[in-house]
């Protein structure tokens, strides 16, 4: 690929002797030309697609599967959801690492590319165990150590995406452009994961065998995810944080910038009102959205992430058939990221997550009474696996936009990274709250689970009444 050739005001020498750069590595204050910013966006895309396409392996209906087929209890259940949430909290220092490098592409391979390869020590598990060398409660270990130390490596690595995901994408378009680029994943996950449930149901060497393949080529495709990041245009966080230092400290620095239409960057960056605070304590929009992000975590986590051991588990259902309703909530989701994204776009964030939050925080109560009957299986758990993609679409798109904008750009990965580190505990406490009720429950601990899911949920978007978007009136 050709280098692209990028005004700056001032030079900027760069070193990486292991690693070749992207084509462009640039500073905050250059001027991306339009057709970077068209490819990097591409780029982008692609990445999520083949992200989903790992994600489908290392994740999901896929990994649950797996522990159920290995006889894991429900504690140990909670623990490999509650693992990728509670590993949040290293995303402090993760930033903190992050905006001393000076390249985001080569922090990216060094943090999200080796979490990556470590999915490859399962797949020799899996191969060992159907050799009989390993047995099955060393299976599960090894599975929730690789969860652990694979995020881990991806926690450092998040802050650091989300800041320079932020200052590609142009202010204006994040609302359509990361419906679109969501819609992209759904697509991949409607079409990969019926195939991949029906390879793992029917794989003729047992389900074992077939999930350590589809692990295998998800495991590819995230490395060939990776690869696409090469395209996207690089950031310095070191100029990205001196830049915005002295544009917070002169206004008249900062008017300049804001009304240069010619730039790019000053189009896809403006800065939000409350960036003048120094301090992430001062900045008071920032933790009434912590106060809802962590509380709505919470709340979500305390039931969602048992649904799949309920139809698994307790309704005996097949994993074809799972993964089936899974493609479908990925089809709705689909199919509703575009509206939602424009639709933020034009009235805002917040008022998308109160009115679908309400309607988020219903649905666990849907899953009260649905037993194995052909109803069931056929009409009601697909229409609530629909109802959930549709919703829940508009509430991830949403809570990230809204991030984005209530983030101060300079220092930004920290704010990313404290708030990942926040809903990351009480997503993890959330997880293991419910993991033991059910464990220990008498009787109907996952329905009781799943009333008081909603319940929380309802309670959590009252923080969201007093919250400011910037932008917004």
């Amino acid at each position: 690929m050709d280098s692209v050739q990028v005004e700056t005001t001032a030079p900027l020498t760069l070193e990486f002797p292991q690693i070749a750069l992207p084509p462009t590595a640039i500073s905050p204050n250059s001027r991306i030309p339009k057709d970077t910013i068209r490819t990097s966006l591409k780029a982008s895309t692609a990445d999520s697609v083949l992200a989903s396409v790992y994600s489908l392996g290392t994740g999901g209906i896929l990994l649950s599967n797996l522990l159920v087929e290995l006889g894991a209890s429900p504690v140990v259940f909670g623990m490999l959801c509650s693992i990728p949430m509670l590993v949040n909290l290293i995303q402090p220092l993760g930033a903190y690492l992050s905006e001393r490098s000076t390249s985001r592409f080569q922090y990216s391979l060094r943090t999200h590319g080796i979490g990556r390869l470590l999915w490859l020590i399962l797949v020799i598990g899996i191969a060992s165990a159907s050799w009989g060398v390993v047995d099955t409660q060393q299976l599960v270990i090894l599975t929730l150590l690789i969860v652990l130390f694979s995020n881990l490596l991806g926690g450092l690595g998040t802050a650091s995406w989300l800041s320079w995901v932020a200052m590609i994408v142009p202010r204006r378009l994040r609302g359509r452009y990361f419906g679109l680029r969501s819609s992209a994943a759904s697509l991949t996950n409607l079409v990969c994961v019926p195939i991949a449930g029906l390879l793992v149901s029917h794989w003729y060497g047992g389900s074992l065998q077939g999930y350590g393949l589809v692990l295998l080529v998800s495991v590819v495709f995230g490395i060939m995810g990776l690869g696409c990041q090469y395209f996207q245009v690089d950031m310095n966080p070191r100029s990205q944080n001196t830049y915005y230092g002295k544009l917070t400290q002169t206004s008249e620095i900062q008017s300049e910038v804001v009304k240069d239409e010619s730039s790019e960057v000053a189009q896809s960056i403006d800065p939000p009102q409350n960036q003048l605070a120094n301090s992430v304590w001062k900045n008071s929009n920032f933790l009434i959205f912590l106060l809802y992000f962590s509380f709505w975590t919470l709340a979500v986590n305390l039931s969602s992430p048992f649904f799949n051991l309920y139809m698994l588990d307790t309704l005996d259902l097949d994993v074809s058939y799972v993964t089936i309703y899974n493609s479908l909530q990925a089809g709705a989701t689909l199919l509703m990221l575009i509206l939602w994204g424009k639709l933020a776009d034009k009235i805002g964030n917040r008022p998308i997550l109160i009115s679908i939050g309400i309607l988020v925080a219903a649905t666990p109560l849907l899953w009260l009474g649905i037993s194995v009957n052909c109803l069931d299986i056929w009409l009601w758990l697909p229409l609530l696996h629909i109802l959930i993609g549709g919703t829940w679409a508009a509430i991830d798109l949403c809570n990230n936009n809204i991030q984005l904008a209530i983030a101060p750009t300079q220092n930004q990965s920290i704010y990313f990274a404290i708030a990942a580190a926040v809903a990351g505990v009480s997503g993890a406490l959330g997880t293991t709250i419910g993991s033991f009720i059910v464990q220990f429950a008498q009787s109907g601990g996952l329905l009781t689970l799943f009333v008081l899911s909603g319940l929380f949920r309802l309670v959590a978007l009252v923080p969201l009444m007093f919250l400011q978007e910037p932008g917004r009136g």
